[in-house]
């Protein structure tokens, strides 16, 4: 009889319905609006304006030396924005739901968006080679193409994108907005705890905020090559099951592998011998044959085969010479003396 807990962890015998998101016009004014505020960054670091001003203020007021009390903690809070423990952690929720939910939408999506983070915010960051508050070198500077790699924050970023492929991923209006609102503190912490860590400037932050969600927001034009992906890893797994399922099977006995017995041929008796009789029983006892003497007659041969009940056991001494079989010498006879 099995137990509660073991029962929850059956997978469930019917997937729910998701509902797949579309590109709504909400999602298309969303996109838009934060695509604009992508470009004024950009725009407002390249020409230094107040933004790039604001930058240096924080870095020089240092608050990680204002509030040192915090930073043992936000050493490791910070690292919900790394892009390999996050990715881990999410993938083996998603990879769980993906089994339940017999789909395995759940990990292409996050797999889809994990892609384009990289892509997108890799060919910026190289791009424009900002250097971080550390590595500065002239106050007042944006830092661009000086070789650098932190604008827009990949930290930011990828918590927007993996915190909130949760939420985009939530199968009902309540978890989603749970999930949005708990991918937003995550991003939001992680982003200013960067800042306060002296390891990107603000721009940086508010760059990969604005990244992450154009990311997410962008997802359902992925999806048709998610649902191709899908269809094609499932032909696959159909196809290797059916190879298991039609390959023969050679079963091996259990001390070792099986040899072919073959019965003991024995020949018919000639018809002009009249010492021996003929099989007159088929599968049953031979005339004039001991005890427990069976012949049986092989389908495919027609030729009877005899079973040889077991002899006793005799001593050397009891037993009768007998001439080597093969042998060409005649036996030793023994010499006849006259009288």
């Amino acid at each position: 009889m099995r137990t509660d807990i073991f029962a929850r962890l059956d997978r469930e015998p019917e997937p729910p319905k998701i509902e797949i998101p579309r590109m709504s016009r909400t999602r298309l004014a969303l996109f838009g609006g934060t695509s604009a505020f992508y470009v004024a960054i950009v725009v407002a670091v390249l020409a230094s304006t107040w933004l790039v001003a604001l930058d240096w203020k924080l870095m020089l007021f240092r608050p990680y030396e204002q509030w040192p009390e915090q930073h043992a903690f936000l050493d490791y809070f910070v690292v919900l924005g790394q892009r390999g423990p996050t990715a881990v952690m999410v993938a083996a929720w998603l990879g769980w739901r993906s089994w339940r939910q017999h789909t395995l939408r759940p990990l292409l999506a996050l797999g889809a968006a994990l892609l384009l983070l990289n892509v997108t915010v890799g060919a910026v960051k190289i791009g424009l080679g900002r250097l971080g508050p550390h590595y500065a070198t002239q106050i007042g500077s944006a830092e661009l193409f000086a070789g650098g790699d932190i604008f827009p924050s990949g930290h930011t970023a990828n918590a927007v994108v993996t915190w909130g492929i949760l939420a985009y991923l939530a199968t009902t209006p309540r978890a989603r907005r749970y999930l949005s609102a708990l991918s937003a503190v995550v991003s939001l912490g992680v982003g200013l705890t960067t800042v306060y860590l002296g390891t990107h400037w603000l721009s940086d932050v508010l760059l990969g905020w604005a990244a992450g969600l154009l990311i997410l927001l962008g997802l359902p034009w992925c999806e048709p090559v998610i649902v191709r992906a899908e269809r094609f890893v499932l032909g696959l797994r159909d196809q290797w099951r059916s190879r298991r399922t039609l390959s023969p099977s050679r079963p091996v006995a259990a001390g070792g592998p099986r040899q072919a017995v073959f019965p003991l041929r024995v020949p018919a008796p000639a018809a002009d011998d009249p010492s021996r009789e003929p099989v007159a029983v088929v599968g049953g006892s031979r005339p004039g044959s001991p005890a427990g003497t069976r012949t049986t007659t092989h389908p495919a041969t027609a030729h009877p085969t005899a079973t040889h009940p077991q002899r006793p056991h005799t001593v050397r001494s009891e037993r009768s010479p007998v001439t080597a079989s093969g042998s060409r010498r005649p036996p030793h006879s023994r010499s006849v003396t006259g009288g």
